[in-house]
This record gives C-alpha cells, sequence and structure tokens, in this order.
C-alpha cells in the first residue's frame, strides 16, 4: 500500500506508537487481512476529517486496503467489522499518548508567568438513538420528555493557548461534569493553573487540584450565593477570604480542612455586572488582579475549541454514526485525536508565521488539510515533501486578525426553540435479570 495518504501526520504519529497501542491492548492483527488493525486506526481517524463519506468511501478515498492481489472495493460490512474486531481501547491508548507529549510541550511553549495554561469544561455530543446507546448514555430529561437523542457527556482538559487536548473523558450523560473532571485531575502537570467554569467552585473538586501536586493553581468565577469571610484586604478590589468546607465534604474526606482560603478579587467591564473572580493564586506580587482578569477570560478559548470540534469537524450533523456503546468510544477517541492532529498542524504553521496559534483559522486549515490528504493518495512518496511545503505556504494566508479586547455587547440568545411538541418512540423495555 503506498502509505504517502497520511505521510503528514504520521511524522506526528509514531507508528511504534500505533504499534504499541495495538499490542498493550492486544488488538495486533495476527493473521493477514484486507484491513488490519493499524489500518483501522487510520480510518478511524479518517471517519473524523471525511464526515461526508460513508465508511467504506472512507477506506476507498484514503486507498486504506491492502490489495492482495484483490482490486474489489471493501463492502461497509467487512469495514465495520474491521472496526468491531479493533474496538476503542487502541485509540485510547493512542490518544493518551499523542496528547501528552503535544498538549504539554504546547502549554510549556506558552507559559503564563511561569504557569502553563489549561482549561476543563463539559460539553455533549448527541449519538445514534439505538437501544445500546439510549440505555447506556440516556439522554437529557425535560418537561417534553427525554432528549431526541441519547447525549454522551464529555469533559476535556484543554491547553488553551493552542486548542491541543490533553485528556478527555467521556460517558453517560447523567454522570456530572464535576465526576469527570476530577478524573482528569491526575493528567493536570505541575506548575499549571487550570481556569473553569463558575460550576466547578466546589471544595470536594478544587481541593484536590490544589493539594495533591506542587504548585497547581486554579481559577474561576464566583456563583451569585458564594459567602465568605473576608481575612484581609490585599488591595483595591483584591480580598483574602475563608470559605466553608461543607461537613459531608469532610466525612467524605477528612483531610479536608474546615475553612479554605482562596482569593477574591472584584471586577467590571463596561456595560457588564460586577463580577468576582475565585482563585488559589494569593501571591499578589507574582499575580497582579489586572492579569488574572485578563487571564480568566481566555477560558472562552475552550468555547470556540468545543465550536471547532463539534459544528466545523463533525460538520454540524445531528449525530456521530456508531450505535453501540463500544463503537461510540472509539469514534469519539478517533475524533479527539484527528481534531489534535489538525490544531498540531496549525500550531507549526503559526509558529512559521510567529504569530499565536489561535490567529490561524481552523475552518480553512480544516479544509487545506482534507484536501491534501486526498491529493497525497494520488502522489509519488518522492513528491510529498513539496506537497507539504506548499500546503503551509498556503495555510501561512490564513492568518486571522488579532482578537478583539472587550466584547460591545452582552451575548443574547437570538433563536428561539420551538414549542411543537416533540416525536418519541415507545419507551424501552426494563432489561432483563440477567443482564
Amino acid at each position: 500500500m503506498d502509505r504517502g495518504t497520511f505521510e503528514t501526520f504520521q511524522k506526528s504519529i509514531d507508528p511504534c506508537w500505533i504499534e504499541e497501542a495495538l499490542a498493550e491492548t492486544k488488538k495486533a492483527t495476527l493473521r493477514k487481512r484486507r484491513l488490519p488493525a493499524e489500518q483501522v486506526i487510520w480510518l478511524v481517524l479518517g471517519m473524523a476529517l471525511f464526515r461526508d463519506l460513508a465508511i467504506d468511501a472512507v477506506v476507498k478515498t484514503l486507498d486504506l486496503a491492502l490489495s492482495d492481489g484483490d482490486e474489489r472495493p471493501m463492502s461497509s460490512s467487512s469495514v465495520c467489522e474491521a472496526r468491531q474486531r479493533v474496538g476503542s481501547e487502541p485509540l485510547a491508548w493512542l490518544f493518551d499518548r499523542c496528547a501528552t507529549k503535544w498538549a504539554v510541550e504546547s502549554a510549556d511553549r506558552a507559559r503564563w508567568r511561569g504557569l502553563a495554561v489549561y482549561g476543563v469544561d463539559g460539553t455533549r455530543v448527541r449519538v445514534p438513538d439505538s437501544d445500546p446507546n439510549r440505555r447506556h448514555f440516556g439522554g437529557h430529561p425535560s418537561r417534553r420528555g427525554e432528549s431526541g437523542y441519547p447525549l454522551v457527556r464529555l469533559v476535556t482538559l484543554m491547553a488553551l493557548r493552542s486548542h491541543l487536548i490533553l485528556a478527555a473523558r467521556f460517558g453517560p450523560y447523567r454522570t456530572s461534569e464535576l465526576a469527570y473532571a476530577e478524573e482528569l485531575w491526575p493528567e493536570v502537570p505541575e506548575n499549571s493553573i487550570v481556569i473553569l467554569d463558575r460550576n466547578f467552585l466546589n471544595a470536594p473538586v478544587l481541593l484536590p487540584l490544589q493539594n495533591e501536586v506542587a504548585n497547581r493553581h486554579w481559577l474561576t468565577r464566583a456563583k451569585s450565593n458564594t459567602k465568605y469571610t473576608i481575612v484581609e484586604t490585599l488591595g483595591v478590589g483584591d480580598e483574602l477570604v475563608e470559605l466553608n468546607v461543607s461537613a459531608e465534604a469532610r466525612k467524605k474526606n477528612p483531610a479536608f480542612p474546615q475553612k479554605w482560603r482562596v482569593r477574591v478579587i472584584h471586577y467590571q467591564r463596561p456595560g457588564y455586572r460586577p463580577e468576582r473572580l475565585l482563585t488559589s493564586l494569593l501571591d499578589t506580587n507574582r499575580f497582579p488582579a489586572a492579569e488574572v482578569i485578563a487571564l480568566y477570560h481566555e477560558r472562552w478559548e475552550l468555547e470556540l475549541g468545543y465550536d471547532e470540534l463539534k459544528t466545523e469537524l463533525l460538520d454540524r450533523e445531528e449525530a456521530i454514526r456508531s450505535k453501540t456503546v463500544e463503537g461510540v468510544a472509539q469514534e469519539l477517541w478517533g475524533l479527539l485525536l484527528s481534531y489534535n492532529l489538525v490544531r498540531l498542524e496549525m500550531e507549526r504553521v503559526a509558529a512559521e508565521a510567529n504569530v499565536p496559534p489561535t490567529r490561524i483559522s481552523f475552518i480553512a486549515a480544516f479544509h487545506y488539510i482534507r484536501h491534501a490528504l486526498v491529493v497525497a493518495s494520488f502522489l509519488k512518496p518522492g513528491a510529498l515533501p513539496k506537497h507539504i511545503r506548499r500546503l503551509r505556504e498556503d495555510l501561512l494566508g490564513l492568518i486571522l486578525p488579532e482578537r478583539r479586547s472587550d466584547r460591545l455587547f452582552p451575548r443574547a440568545v437570538k433563536i428561539k426553540m420551538s414549542n411543537y411538541p416533540r416525536k418519541r418512540r415507545p419507551p424501552l423495555p426494563p432489561p432483563s435479570a440477567k443482564s
């Protein structure tokens, strides 16, 4: 097979990592197949990059099937069987290996006052309305019934200044964002700061992040009902305060203190109501209030990253493809890894142009890379370096203007959801005693 199809990305994903992922998860192909396990890895990545193609068309477009004298196109059923043989574990392993290298190195290159800048937040992804997906993932309940599609809750840890995802957790929608976030804390490196939404302001969630590894910090916004006792005034609109840790939290973890000291910074932007930031950054000389306020607003980079992932990479489709729980997991790990691959190439282009990675257009870069992969399948391997250089030269012309420093108008909902009742299929029968 001509492996030139994926030469652009192979310099990022070490082929040894793919072999190791398959070996560690015991999914390596033992007998000769037209679509062996290592090709299935690329197939899942191709599914994320070519959302508009059927799965057998992805195999054909990217020339993934080994010929072995058989030039017939592979059927959809054969491709699906190959996916089932590999499962999700190798994709999860490979994502973790790649993300640990790419995202950590990226965050280290763009530190804020010596701290790598990360963000954590959650989102949801619709999946096909099959019985296995509905039973496992569930949906969002409302007065009009459960959501039309089963929903996966996804929480990611992202390097905010490059949008590279360091770690992710996902699963049933009924599990809270806080529970998934707690699973991410072991992935947060030392000498870092994590910016979070105010829903994460919870002692059992943030104390482990702050205490378990040296020099890890957090920054979030106060809730409207957040109460505290002022201990010391540090400056104008800058205070050291104590929060109470609930008895319930201390019962679950006796190591938690009764009082929790944090810093509160008050500020107000023109046209907006006053806000309060809470943070573990207690040193006012090292972390000036004005800079902490500016840093907090980088949290929106994670929202922009989710927009790139769901709106552009998923091509605004109602749901991802897989109708089984294992297939959903495999597809999501492939989606996250593909997103990182696109973002990694954008970071390289940004470095050549001497601009931040967020100044490169994701939409344009994604379409250029898709086109490059298709064209590369028709090129001889020797012609690929020139083609890749040309790709990066083209991407250099996709630099966005600098971000606005201030939003002129508050956010507003402009499209109202329909009042028509939702169509609902009959409820699922209760699971049998054997299950």
